[in-house]
Order: structure tokens, then sequence, then C-alpha cells
């Protein structure tokens, strides 16, 4: 720092942060806390899709046992128990068919 003062440049401030100073100990230890929050956060996001395809993998294996009867049957079973629901996962499977279908035109 001194030789830059001697050439007659300034010797370098702290970093300058929405209009703010900082020191580098300040810096190192907020990046420190992000790390620590996206390292927690990536443990969480992982343990839950983990947690999911677990899930899936164990309906899959009841469905492959069954047969196609029997599957369209608990299907009309759960629409009559629950018409809400299957109004919305229908229309939400004809939104993706008609978007991939469509796509295809083009």
């Amino acid at each position: 720092m001194q030789e830059a003062r001697e050439n007659g440049q300034e010797a370098p401030s702290a970093p300058m942060i929405c209009g703010r100073e900082f020191n580098m100990s300040e810096l190192s230890d907020t990046a420190r806390q992000c790390g620590d929050k996206l390292a927690d956060a990536a443990s969480r996001a992982t343990d839950y899709v983990s947690d999911k395809v677990s899930a899936v993998g164990n309906k899959i294996k009841d469905l492959q046992g069954k047969d196609i009867s029997e599957i369209a049957d608990e299907a009309k079973d759960y629409a009559r128990k629950n018409p809400g629901h299957a109004i919305l996962v229908s229309a939400a499977a004809g939104l993706v068919l008609g978007f991939l279908l469509r796509g295809g035109r083009r």
C-alpha cells in the first residue's frame, strides 16, 4: 500500500456494497452464513426428493401386480369419493396433452 501511495495512487479502500463500506471479515462472515443456509436448503431438498422418489417407487411396485381393470375400478371409486379433485386432475391432464399435441403441429 505504501508503494501505491508513493507512486501517486490511492490505496484500495474497503469494498462498497449498496452504498455501505464492508471490511473483509464482514464479507467472509456473510458469505459463510449464506453458504450455510444454502447447504441447509440443499440438504432439506435432497431429503424431500428422496422421500417422494421412494413413495413413487412404492406406488409403481403396487401397480405392477394389478390388472388394468382393478386400476380402473380404483380410479372410478376415487372419482366418486372426490369429484372435485378428479375434475381438476383430468383438466390438468387434458391441458398437458393439448400442449404436447399442439406443439407437434407447429
